[in-house]
């Protein structure tokens, strides 16, 4: 019996027979996943099998990471610190300041025996949701008259102005934003002195001053605070910034655009500030109508 010594390649099915083998088992796991759903257990434990491995393989990586982020994250912390302690100390030296500025301002009304004015305290809230109408620019807190809540009392956040409460319920209010269309919010320009009075555009990111002079001294970048003239909003508080100035001496009026300084559609933390003290009413038409009659007499 001769011995046949074993071939250098082992044999068996062709290439062909194999790519056609291999091409028919997947078909059918792709219909068999697809149409009956019988491989997602196979492939949580595949994925159980694999996962040890894919942490290990993964480790070199995650750990030069790790420590890249470690001194990245330290160079940062350390600049952050003195830019915060650079901050503070003229942060401090701008409330020494305003401490001195408010002692004089006391000082001063004491001397021309003006009343003062009043600080309105601030309760906190929460924005729940917006109005169902995508074209009305109003939000609702969650602070209703069972909390204190009444209609008129302005809300702000850490920026400046927001709206002020025009409907209440007993545990929910709802704030017509000072983009709303038609609201009208009385402001100053803090560099002239100048009174206007901003509106609504139903545009949250856009503003506009009414009915201004062409020769009114308004130009881009200038701040305007409420004026505190309307006895709602107490005077100071920041509400708009101007962005365009456009004056065609074929309108009676200037245009000018402006952007809120508070976020009216990006906070969720507000403040509602108490009312102010009620003012004096008005004088009745008549008796002003008889007045200046007799000053003309």
């Amino acid at each position: 019996m001769e011995h046949v010594p074993p071939p250098l390649f082992r044999t068996g099915p062709s290439p062909l027979t194999r790519l056609v083998f291999f091409s028919l088992l997947s078909l059918v796991l792709l219909i068999a996943d697809a149409r009956f759903n019988y491989l997602p257990l196979l492939r949580d434990a595949a994925a159980i099998i694999v996962y040890p491995l894919q942490r290990v393989a993964a480790a070199p990586l995650s750990i030069a990471r790790s420590i890249s982020d470690f001194f990245v994250t330290r160079d940062a912390l350390r600049e952050a610190n003195e830019t915060l302690a650079a901050r503070n100390g003229e942060l401090m030296r701008s409330v020494q300041q305003l401490a001195a500025l408010e002692q004089e301002n006391i000082h001063l009304r004491g001397l021309l025996d003006l009343r003062e004015r009043h600080a309105a305290a601030a309760t906190s809230a929460q924005i729940l949701y917006a109005a169902r109408d995508p074209f009305s620019r109003k939000i609702m807190i969650d602070r209703g008259t069972q909390r204190g809540a009444t209609a008129g009392r302005p809300v702000v956040d850490s920026l400046g102005v927001i709206g002020q409460i025009t409907r209440t319920y007993p545990w929910l209010s709802e704030v017509t934003l000072i983009t709303e269309k038609g609201h009208l919010v009385p402001v100053m320009n803090l560099r002239t002195g100048f009174r206007a009075v901003l509106a609504g555009t139903g545009n949250d990111s856009l503003l506009e001053l009414r009915f201004i002079p062409l020769a009114a001294d308004f130009a881009p970048g200038d701040q305007l605070v409420t004026s505190g003239v309307d006895g709602v909003y107490p005077p100071g508080l920041p509400v708009a910034e101007v962005t365009t100035v456009e004056r065609n001496t074929a309108h009676l009026f200037a245009t000018i655009g402006c952007k809120p300084a508070a976020g009216v559609n990006h906070r969720t933390q507000v403040l509602v500030l108490d009312p102010l003290p009620a003012m004096p009413d008005r004088p009745p038409a008549e008796e002003a109508k008889s007045a200046s009659r007799k000053k003309r007499r």
